[in-house]
């Protein structure tokens, strides 16, 4: 549950994790530095075990932040709803959180990959991170996986306390 110094969760929020308050700043017309906005996090439930926050993608490499032309990307791709799990020569910034899982889960941690440089780093809770080795690591908060490409599975080792992670996502080469 989040406490009185934590933002209350956002609507359509699947987890009574704290709540997410987005800040994007820019310049102001003598150059110094101001918000451009707060915005609370805009949840997509996966399924009822997993929800998704985008808080910030970038279309290009590097990013061009004169006159907010990133921003102006940003808004134009979510607007489309053609973002995928990673943004085709930009990045990917997302907010991810798991559900306990329990042994009557019917929905189980899918092994999948990405074609991308992935920096997962725990926010809250623990995750387990499974390969199709069979490796699997703990992970705690703090701990920050950097996710090569390879096929791999996330798991919440809760069976009572939701975890979460945050993602940036950056397409790499084939």
């Amino acid at each position: 549950m989040a406490s009185s110094n934590t933002t209350p969760p956002n609507p359509d929020q699947l987890s009574p994790l704290p709540g997410v308050q987005r800040l994007i700043t820019t310049h102001d017309d003598s150059g110094l530095a101001t918000f451009h906005s707060a915005t609370p996090g805009q949840w997509k439930h996966l399924t009822e075990a997993m929800a998704f926050n985008v808080i910030y993608t970038s279309s290009v490499t590097p990013p061009n932040l004169n006159a907010d032309a990133d921003i102006h990307a940003h808004e134009s791709l979510i607007s489309s709803g053609k973002l995928g799990l990673v943004n085709p020569h930009g990045s990917v910034c997302r907010m991810v959180d798991f559900a306990p899982l329990t042994p009557e889960s019917k929905l189980q941690p899918v092994m999948h990959r990405t074609q991308s440089l992935d920096y997962g780093i725990v926010v809250a809770g623990e995750i387990q991170l499974e390969l199709d080795s069979g490796e699997k690591r703990i992970m705690r908060v703090g701990d920050v996986a950097v996710q090569r490409g390879t096929m791999h599975a996330w798991r919440n080792t809760s069976s009572t306390e939701w975890a979460r992670m945050v993602f940036v996502l950056i397409e790499s080469e084939k």
